[in-house]
């Protein structure tokens, strides 16, 4: 795995570690909190979505979902 996909799949565990923890956050919290572009947090959402680990109830905001996960 190359540097560039190790470094976003850290971010995008960080991401997802980050709703955990704080409940439903906005997409414009979770660029702020991470220093990232509004496209580069969608994307991340993207991937968190498409695996079903977060949903967004209403637009911009996000949760996780019931799906059992387990971080190492």
């Amino acid at each position: 795995m190359n540097q560039m996909t190790s470094r976003m799949l850290n971010r995008v565990k960080a991401v997802y570690l980050y709703i955990r923890e704080n409940g439903t956050v906005t997409t414009a919290e979770i660029a702020e909190e991470f220093g990232i572009t509004d496209r580069t947090t969608q994307r991340d959402l993207s991937v968190l979505t498409h695996n079903g680990l977060i949903s967004s109830p209403v637009r911009g905001k996000w949760k996780i979902t019931d799906k059992h996960v387990k971080i190492s």
